[in-house]
């Protein structure tokens, strides 16, 4: 990577753009957002000048800066990039660049490296922007404590990356939730302060930011400008939004985020380096469907992503939960395949002594009692039927009444005077302790290499309290997750072919770190189509469909008791890595004929549904919902309206089709595959009952830019409209 000489040099990609200026001592920020279009040396010495902030009344008597690692030796009275002490000492860092690198490739992706050094606390700082054809931009850093100096551990408090944010955001939107409710948005209008975002769950939890966004006034799905962040980190976290009265150089307000670390995690001996998991930035002029356009681009573009056709998945659980009898499960198996299922997983209740939730957590061998013969006459019988084999597991926690525990109580994590309450019945274990590392890979590697098992849900049901190890009560937050990932990357370096899920009691651990170890998320323990309808949509704004893992349940709901038809439900899950979590070997004729239709429709749909573009309406009635997929050329779409309650109106209105082009004369059908839902009106739109009988053309101009009235559905009722170019 050549070293440039430049004074100014901008990523550009994707119509984004991130700009810097090489000033002393440290670089500072331009411009993040819309691309600025190819600049000459006057345009960028313009953009200098601009840059230039007044310098205010009782204020630092020189122009403030924001750089790209801002301190208060910038003038800088917000949250800084990093602090930290040595030995209660160097606590004001000063930093100065000692090297820039810089390369822009063809295809639009470019990065940007900014080596700094501290002085006073003898710090190197290595701070890498990378810039993709997505337009994500992407920021990590290493601190390295150098080998000469002072040999006291620096404790390092803080890092965080910050990026600045233009006057007219004002407006931020995240997210929280609890179990079976996850990722329900909030908004507020920013104001002067921190609005900050800390996660101490040793993961990033059911309440998690997820993804920090920040808009202009009433930004939408389809309409606004916004730029937003997402921490790529699977334990604890920090997401913030700071705006001072005298804003940030000439912006108004910064956008960041990082890893949270608890007092003492990291004491950088010399020589050692503390690496920031990698901040995801981007920015859209097209609202939040833009910038989840950027993110689901960024997935699909990683070596790992899953490239082969995603199967249709059926998961134990809801259908026998403990009962484990290996009659009932080849019954299970037949119908399973019928339908016409492509993966079985058998979940929870397997190994030894496991009959409930509080006890075998930790004894990863196949509890005799119950299967005599092993898994294998299940597997084999589950591979004739022409369907591969899942297996659920959760390494990283242990029950008390567990062999392992009785044998090892030092390999429980928490505090040398004693654990706290349980959780579900269960403690975390110390994975970064290597004989516990060495004992769950082992026992993993043998599971899946005996029975050639093809897909794991990886589940974590407990939030880590007190996460600390060792006689003196060391911090483990960080190395848990540090271990965790070693240990994924081993057992698929030993097993490439192994599909993982990530579960956390449902959607407790989705996030950009974990996902490039595993293949797909587990968004919610709720199978509830009226919840699911709301966190599959929500889980959308930063994954792909591919990845997030939307099961048809039984009725009455398992998490809710609502009861809701089985056309709703398959609906529903269509939108996803769509799977059965039911026993359908109870199923009424009619139902597992609409079961099988539906398994045929995913099949169909499946390239456009996991290779398309996700869009999601604006409309002024939360009881109502238009979402959908969209090929990238606009050429077909398969849309979901969707009522979940009552509304006062008894018309639409005219509803737009997002992501259809307005010059194009498309096609449209209802498909009723799965039959015709239960309406609130006497007779359907015009063009609505002619689409139900056969495809009927109708131009662009009309389905995305006037609308077209749509039918008045019963709650917790769906209907799709399936979209194709005119031949």
């Amino acid at each position: 990577m050549p070293t440039t000489p430049a004074r100014i040099i901008s990523l550009r990609a994707a119509g984004t753009c991130f700009t810097v200026e090489l000033t002393e001592p440290v670089p500072r920020v331009l411009h993040w957002g819309a691309d600025l279009g190819e600049l000459t040396d006057a345009d960028f010495a313009a953009l200098s000048l601009t840059a230039e902030p007044a310098i205010l009344n009782n204020s630092v008597d020189v122009p403030r800066h924001f750089t790209v690692w801002p301190t208060e030796a910038d003038g800088w009275s917000g949250t800084p990039a990093h602090h930290g002490h040595l030995a209660g000492t160097a606590a004001a860092p000063r930093l100065t660049t000692t090297g820039t690198t810089y390369r822009q490739e063809s295809d639009g992706s470019g990065e940007i490296q900014v080596e700094l050094t501290d002085a006073s606390s003898d710090l190197d700082i290595t701070l890498t922007y990378t810039l993709g054809p997505s337009g994500v931009l992407s920021v990590a850093s290493g601190i390295t404590r150098r080998t000469e100096g002072d040999p006291a551990p620096y404790d390092l408090a803080q890092v965080l990356t910050l990026l600045p944010l233009p006057r007219r955001a004002t407006e931020i939107l995240d997210f929280t939730g609890k179990w079976s409710r996850e990722r329900s948005p909030q908004r507020r209008t920013i104001a002067h302060g921190v609005h900050s975002r800390e996660v101490r769950r040793g993961k990033p939890g059911l309440d998690s930011p997820y993804l920090l966004a920040v808009g202009v006034p009433g930004f939408g799905f389809g309409a606004g400008e916004v730029w937003g962040v997402h921490v790529g980190w699977s334990g604890d976290q920090r997401y913030l939004v700071e705006q001072l009265p005298e804003g940030a150089g000439t912006h108004a307000s910064v956008l960041g985020g990082g890893e949270l670390l608890r007092a003492g995690e990291i004491r950088l001996e010399p020589g050692q380096t503390y690496r920031t998991p990698a901040c995801h930035f981007a920015w859209s002029a097209e609202g939040l469907d833009g910038l989840a356009d950027r993110f689901h681009t960024l997935m699909r573009a990683r070596p790992n992503h899953p490239s082969a056709p995603r199967p249709l998945v059926l998961n134990s659980w809801e259908a026998v939960y403990f009962d484990h009898d290996l009659d009932r499960l080849l019954r299970l198996a037949d119908r399973a395949a019928e339908v016409g299922v492509e993966r079985f997983v058998l979940d929870d209740g397997w190994f030894s002594g496991r009959r409930a939730d509080n006890a075998g957590l930790g004894d990863w061998t196949v509890d005799p009692a119950v299967w005599p013969d092993g898994l294998s006459p299940l597997v084999d019988h589950v591979r004739a039927l022409g369907m591969d084999f899942g297996l659920w597991v959760e390494p990283e926690m242990v029950n008390l009444d567990s062999d392992l525990a009785r044998e090892h109580p030092n390999w429980v994590l928490g505090p040398a005077a004693g654990v706290g309450p349980t959780a579900r019945n269960q403690y975390a274990l110390d994975i970064a302790n290597p004989e516990v590392f060495t004992y769950l890979l082992k026992s993993l590697d043998r599971l899946v290499d005996t029975y050639g098992i093809a897909f794991l849900k990886w589940d974590h049901n407990r939030e880590l309290h007190e996460p600390v190890h060792g006689p003196d009560d060391r911090p483990a937050a960080h190395a848990q997750v540090d271990a965790l990932y070693r240990l994924l990357d081993a057992l698929k370096e030993r097993h490439p072919g192994l599909e993982i899920e990530s579960c956390a009691s449902g959607g407790g651990r989705i996030d950009l770190g974990i996902l490039a170890r595993t293949d797909r998320v587990w968004a919610s323990d709720c199978n509830d189509p009226v919840e699911r309808q709301s966190i599959q949509r929500w889980t959308a704004q930063l994954l792909p469909p591919e990845l997030i893992g939307a099961h048809f349940g039984p009725s009455p709901s398992h998490t809710t008791a609502r009861i809701s038809s089985d056309a709703f439900r398959l609906t529903t899950a269509l939108f996803g890595h769509p799977g059965i979590e039911q026993d359908i070997t109870q199923c009424p004729p009619e139902e597992l004929a609409r079961l099988t239709a539906w398994t045929a429709l995913y099949r169909e749909l499946r390239p456009l549904l996991h290779g398309g573009r996700t869009v999601r309406a604006d409309l002024e009635d939360e009881a109502r919902l238009l979402h959908g997929v969209v090929a990238h050329d606009g050429s077909a779409a398969i849309y979901c309206w969707a009522r979940v309650a009552t509304s006062p109106e008894g018309q639409s209105g005219r509803v737009r089709l997002p992501g259809l082009y307005a010059d194009t004369r498309y096609q449209v059908r209802v498909r009723t595959d799965l039959g015709l839902p239960s309406f609130h009106q006497t007779s359907s739109p015009a063009w609505l009952t002619e689409a139900v009988q056969d495809w009927i053309e109708l131009p662009g101009a009309v389905l995305a830019v006037a609308g077209v009235p749509m039918p008045t559905l019963n709650p917790e009722q769906a209907l799709l409209i399936e979209v194709r170019r005119e031949k």
